[in-house]
């Protein structure tokens, strides 16, 4: 509030003390909605950036090829959708793989024959022998393989 003391109290400097009392008290709402507003703005910026950064780090790593020297590998012809059959790729008896699918290939069907699973599983051991990691499989390749 503003003070008049040694101005002579008017009613017009008593209405300007209470407008300006008045806008001030105005002002401090106003205040308090904008503290809110930014700290709100902060904390779902900081949640957002934080789970953009996990969003974007969810990457599967493969061990590394050396890892392998000592591992028996296996294969296990699995069921998929429609009646196809797909594949999980076993290290020393442990799913090192799921594909439940024809890699490479958009959809959720897998192989239509045992077989044609199989053969693909048989690469995929012999890529991972080989040292690579992850061990993909390409259109071309399966063309060769007569699975597709």
């Amino acid at each position: 509030m503003i003070s008049t003391k040694g101005f002579g109290s008017t009613h017009s400097q008593r209405n300007v003390c209470f407008q300006i009392h008045i806008y001030s008290e105005h002002n401090r709402g106003n205040m308090q909605k904008n503290l809110f507003l930014v700290i709100g703005f902060v904390l779902i910026s900081t949640i957002i950036l934080a789970q953009g950064k996990s969003a974007s780090n969810p990457v599967a790593s493969f061990p590394a090829a050396s890892q392998f020297a000592n591992t028996q590998f296996s294969h296990k012809i699995i069921p998929a959708v429609n009646n196809t059959y797909s594949y999980d790729m076993l290290a020393d008896g442990k799913i090192l793989i799921h594909q439940p699918s024809i890699p490479g290939l958009p959809g959720n069907e897998g192989f239509k024959t045992k077989q044609d699973a199989e053969k693909v599983a048989k690469l995929i051991i012999s890529k991972i022998k080989k040292g690579e990691m992850p061990p993909s499989v390409t259109i071309d390749e399966l063309k060769k393989l007569k699975v597709l």
